[in-house]
């Protein structure tokens, strides 16, 4: 009765996860067809720079506004992220040429011009969203046949020197090319958008007469047949300069299908590299697989054999090895609680990662809905936390603990609340620099509710299970007095063994990783997430057994304080981690601003403590299991 509850119970989870999935994945997927002369509006997104890592509003600098602004509903991954999606004045009808379309005239002052200046100058991006698909500015390298790169938005302006002068100028892109590209079906000749394109220019637009709405201008003018091809006349920004903003939007018929209209976005030139990442991790798991084959099935084996043949009294005092210490292997360790709420945390970190990856990996994941894989992690790791109570208040009772409650407020809070004082001390930040990355007060107060109102309850909800279940019993009897631990080989200090078994699962993992900060960090898409999937099994494997070789090794040396350090063994490799994005920060980001490093280092930080958390976890509870499996196999008098 009770496993047909517990199966029913873990149906209904299942189906409120995938619900939940379709909740956060599959709005904004179904495709939109369009006849000829149908209205396209352009959404404008966040100013984005790779050297600063700070939002701004599209409308933080004086460009064309619409009669009303009106802010698109955006889920709590997106505003995380600084998204901010809001409407536009530029307006399309479908397959219908434009040309030298005039959208406003701007006159700057010193305020607006210094503005437009600094986000010249920290190379900020501007993003527009076309039915759901993003901006893309091409890029051609060396031969001209080849596959364009994809850039995401297009700069604001750019810098540089002009007309033979010295002095550094800065010019606006004030006039857009826009290329639409569209897929139309051959029997109800709708269309469907399969690309959105743009080439900016700097142009200073002239005009006859007085400036008004129906102003004609002789830089752009599809009667004359001067269109805009070059910046060869670019526009400055400068205190009271006039600026006139235009766009051009061509319609293109393609050849691609709906369904493919991302692959220009995810198309990834170095899957050899990925390639190579599973090659070299799978090497790893190979040569550590039969270190520890030959410690189960040669040494281990032996050694159960010659334990449990041990005929006379003389024999078993002269016993040495893994078997001396069976009354003391099993004895808590020091701070046990604390470890078991790291556990906890650490089945919470690991059940959310594993969840994530099989929804990424069978698709559900769609890149088109922004925000939406920060969402479900979120949703993932406040379900998760009945887990994190259940193991926490499993070990603790194991321990011989009795105040299930306190160890369920431990679990319950010293991981997020970590996290939470940094990203509190990150978000004052760039709320400082008013950037719209600062996380809005509703958005905040969510995030509160889902920690104290969901996962919270659910934490001590699996507390209390677990620690109503029966206790796990130690496979041999513990010592009352504890034995002297014998001086140990240099080899064999705790800080060098567990700095040497953090490196083998930071290099099964370290190459995946460049791609996922390069995702993070220079604004590029990742979804290759069954190259991900295979790594991260391969990371588990790793952890696991680096820790059991590195365990027997201690034991057999007499040293049964091995609770701790099989936990720090694997989760050394954060470590690697964050001095791996040290390196990365000084030699693949142009970060300046005192204000960015800090967000960057402070991420990295909160990073680096959620994988210290997810790979000791696995490490501790493979040696767990490698520890009761060895000891249960010996005849103990």
């Amino acid at each position: 009765m009770e496993a047909r509850r517990r199966s029913t119970l873990f149906s209904i989870f299942l189906v409120l996860l995938i619900n939940g999935a379709h909740c956060f994945y599959l709005p904004g997927v179904a495709p939109q067809d369009f006849d000829k002369g149908d209205s396209l509006m352009v959404k404008v997104n966040k100013l984005t720079s790779i050297k600063t890592q700070l939002p701004y509003s599209y409308y933080s600098l004086p460009y064309c506004r619409p009669d009303t602004i009106v802010d698109s509903a955006e889920n709590l991954g997106e505003v995380l992220r600084g998204d901010r999606i809001e409407n536009s004045p530029y307006v399309f009808k479908m397959r219908e040429h434009q040309m030298c379309n005039v959208l406003c005239r701007k006159t700057l002052d010193a305020k607006t011009s210094k503005e437009f200046k600094e986000k010249i100058n920290d190379e900020y991006r501007v993003n527009m969203i076309l039915d759901n698909l993003p901006l893309v500015m091409p890029i051609r390298r060396g031969d001209q046949d080849l596959t364009p790169v994809y850039q995401l938005g297009y700069y604001v302006g750019l810098k540089g020197q002009y007309a033979g002068t010295k002095d550094e100028k800065f010019f606006i892109h004030n006039h857009l090319s826009f290329t639409v590209r569209y897929h139309k079906d051959a029997q109800t000749e709708l269309s469907r958008i399969v690309g959105f394109e743009v080439k900016p220019f700097s142009v200073k637009h002239e005009y006859e007469g007085e400036w008004s709405e129906n102003t004609r201008l002789t830089s752009c003018d599809p009667h004359a047949n001067r269109l805009v091809t070059s910046s060869s006349n670019p526009q400055e920004v400068e205190d009271k300069q006039e600026i006139v903003f235009t766009y051009d939007v061509q319609f293109q018929e393609s050849e691609v299908k709906w369904a493919s209209r991302w692959d220009a976005y995810l198309l990834m030139s170095d899957d050899q590299i990925h390639w190579f990442s599973i090659v070299n991790s799978l090497m790893i798991v190979l040569f550590l697989s039969g270190m520890v084959a030959m410690i189960m099935l040669r040494t281990l084996y032996r050694d159960i054999s010659k334990y449990n043949e041990l005929e006379t009294q003389e024999e078993a005092q002269e016993e040495t090895g893994w078997k001396l210490v069976h009354g003391d292997v099993f004895r808590p360790p020091t701070n046990s609680d604390l470890l078991c709420v790291y556990a906890g945390t650490g089945v919470q970190c690991l059940g959310m990662m594993v969840v994530t990856m099989m929804f990424a990996v069978l698709g559900f994941l769609s890149p088109s809905n922004r925000g939406g894989l920060m969402t479900a992690m979120l949703f993932l790791w406040v379900f998760m936390g009945i887990f994190a109570g259940y193991a926490s208040a499993r070990l603790y009772k194991m321990f011989k603990g009795t105040e299930w409650k306190r160890i369920a407020i431990r679990t319950a809070f010293l991981f997020p609340g970590s996290v939470a004082i940094v990203f509190f001390i990150l978000n004052a930040l760039i709320w400082g620099e008013k950037s719209s990355g600062a996380v809005p007060f509703g958005t905040m107060f969510a995030l509160i509710f889902l920690w104290f109102g969901i996962s919270v309850p659910l934490v001590f909800v699996g507390s209390y299970v677990g620690f109503r279940k029966q206790i796990i019993e130690d496979p041999v009897k513990t010592n009352k007095i504890p034995r002297q631990i014998p001086e140990q080989a240099w080899y064999m200090n705790p800080i060098f063994s567990i700095l040497i078994g953090g490196i083998l699962p930071f290099g099964a993992v370290f190459i995946e990783l460049f791609f996922i900060l390069t995702s993070i960090w220079l604004n590029q898409y990742y979804y290759i997430f069954g190259f991900l999937f295979i790594v991260f099994m391969i990371l588990i494997v790793t952890c696991a057994e680096i820790t059991i070789v590195l365990c027997y090794f201690q034991l057999c040396s007499e040293d049964y304080l091995w609770w701790w350090r099989s936990y720090l063994t694997s989760g050394s490799s954060a470590l690697y981690l964050f001095l791996y994005a040290a390196f990365y920060f000084f030699t693949k980001l142009e970060i300046t601003k005192p204000v960015s490093g800090m967000l960057y280092f402070g991420y990295m930080l909160i990073a680096s403590y959620a994988f210290f958390v997810l790979t000791g976890t696995i490490g501790f509870y493979a040696c767990f299991w490698f520890t009761r499996l060895i000891y249960s196999s010996v005849k103990i008098d």
